[in-house]
């Protein structure tokens, strides 16, 4: 896939838990909200600013999100890049996830979203996610068993 620029973008990472792929998004120059669920907040507010300098801490937000509800909070499409790591496991959440990524981006954005395939439900939220999206399988990573999508808006020309 090569490098991604990540200096001065818009980020925002779903399902944060520990919050490392949004410190690690911070790190790189982004400007990146990092969100989970209200009982995971506390943890995650105080890794992320134990583990950035003190300088990069405007760069990055720790905020509520729960998919599906609080998308008032966040501005449609504001995004350059959506990141989630390991949020592709729970069937229920399915569609409040996909109408998240869909409030979330523009035309422009592009989503990440790493993960493993270890249930059929997980293949059955891709085939979701390639009904809404592009879909494209970027990177595996044969010893961890881990893949790697890029998802965008489908593009309107190729409706005609």
């Amino acid at each position: 896939m090569g490098g991604i620029d990540l200096r001065d973008r818009s980020v925002i990472e779903l399902g944060a838990g520990t919050g490392l792929l949004g410190i690690v998004a911070t790190l790189l120059g982004a400007h990146v909200t990092i969100t989970d669920r209200e009982p995971a907040l506390e943890f995650l507010e105080l890794n992320v600013w134990a583990n950035l300098p003190s300088e990069l801490h405007p760069r990055a937000m720790v905020k509520e999100l729960t998919w599906g509800k609080d998308l008032g909070n966040f501005p449609p499409g504001a995004f350059d890049f959506i990141l989630g790591a390991d949020i592709i496991y729970l069937e229920e959440t399915f569609a409040e996830l996909l109408q998240t990524l869909e409030h979330l981006c523009s035309e422009q954005t592009v989503i990440l979203l790493s993960c493993r395939i270890r249930y059929e439900r997980d293949n059955n939220f891709l085939k979701m996610l390639k009904g809404r999206f592009s879909v494209n399988e970027v990177h595996y990573d044969y010893s961890k068993d881990v893949h790697i999508y890029k998802a965008q808006r489908h593009s309107h020309k190729d409706d005609f």
